[in-house]
């Protein structure tokens, strides 16, 4: 997998110069993007990387909508119908959604076919893009049907960033956060400074960095069989509460959730592990700058506990969590107990 981070060459012109090589000369292009995507970022897209000018679109519902069984059987059909081969290759144009609908298309048309992330969000260069986790969601609980399948290529424009509406950076900020925290990066003090300040900024460079720790991360760990289970740090509790919101009508974003349930599991860390609560604390401060902190009755502690239950890094009937001894020393796949879970929400 190649990396095209952002530098003093625009990273869709290197993309184009790479696509005009030997690799692709035999290749038919199809795009797969959502209505936001194909109104705000098809156009740079093909202005930019000229061998995507004659492809063909496929426009899937945007946000989970578009990671369901049904919506990866239209596209299969659509690249059928479009006469796609073994030497096609899919260009997932979007976010996390797009991408993680896109490569799983990939990993099972013809058995596998090749397949190139142009993330468009913070979340999707920070995270989503990178790693080759492809999934679907199954009856509202998410990504239980998947497959590893890494990308050729991941091209990160944070161009793109400037179509976004400002609330939605926040999804990526959260994973940013996460990101440095469990790896111990000096990038996270900072990080947190700016999201505090007057004018929060996210210097291109900084997302470069977060890019380059997550494909480290997997490089060590493709198959996610070990450490890669850093990675899921608050998602355990942010998964969870992601599918509690949809089921109350009030959806929450998927950065946001993972904010929150960093929150959760911070709180925890501190209590198991020893976490200095300063730390704890100093996130808490900043998360709450960023969304609001909801208030769980022991009812949606139950039913948050449901989807819990169901989470996919489970094992021998016991929740299994990401915790943090301090920054860069998560421990994974550890078990939590059900009421220090409940304890968890509750004080958020």
């Amino acid at each position: 997998m190649k990396i095209i981070l952002p530098s003093s060459t625009a990273p869709l012109r290197r993309l184009s110069r790479m696509l005009k090589g030997k690799a692709y000369s035999e290749a038919r292009f199809f795009i797969i993007l959502d209505e936001n995507t194909y109104q705000h970022c098809l156009a740079p897209l093909v202005a930019q990387v000229e061998p995507l000018q004659m492809s063909e679109l496929i426009e899937v519902p945007a946000g989970e909508a578009g990671k369901e069984p049904a919506i990866a059987a239209q596209v299969w059909e659509s690249l059928c119908e479009s006469g796609a081969d073994r030497h096609s290759v899919i260009v997932n144009l979007g976010g996390g959604c797009v991408s993680d609908l896109g490569g799983f298309v990939a990993a099972a048309f013809k058995r596998g076919v090749r397949h190139i992330n142009i993330p468009t969000t913070l979340v999707g260069m920070a995270d989503a893009a990178i790693g080759g986790k492809t999934a679907l969601n199954i009856g509202g609980f998410k990504n239980q049907a998947g497959f590893f399948h890494q990308p050729d290529i991941v091209c990160i424009d944070p161009e793109f960033l400037q179509t976004l509406p400002p609330d939605e950076l926040t999804d990526g900020v959260f994973e940013m956060l996460k990101t440095f925290l469990i790896a111990g990066s000096d990038l996270y003090g900072p990080l947190c400074d700016s999201m505090l300040g007057v004018n929060p900024t996210l210097p291109p460079d900084m997302i470069a960095a977060c890019a380059e720790i997550k494909n480290a991360v997997v490089k060590a760990d493709p198959y996610d069989l070990g450490t890669r289970h850093i990675l899921n740090f608050g998602h355990t509790f942010g998964h969870a509460i992601e599918a509690f919101s949809l089921q109350q009508g009030t959806p929450l974003s998927h950065g946001r959730a993972v904010g929150i349930g960093m929150a959760a599991a911070l709180a925890l860390s501190v209590g198991k592990l020893g976490l200095n609560a300063a730390i704890a604390e100093r996130y808490r401060e900043v998360a709450a700058r960023l969304t609001p902190m909801p208030h769980y009755s022991l009812a949606d502690s139950e039913n948050i506990l449901r989807f819990m239950r169901q989470d996919k890094k489970n094992a021998a009937g016991e929740i299994r969590c990401v915790l943090l001894k301090e920054p860069g020393a998560p421990v994974i796949d550890l078990a939590i107990d059900e009421n220090e879970i409940r304890q968890a929400l509750l004080r958020l």
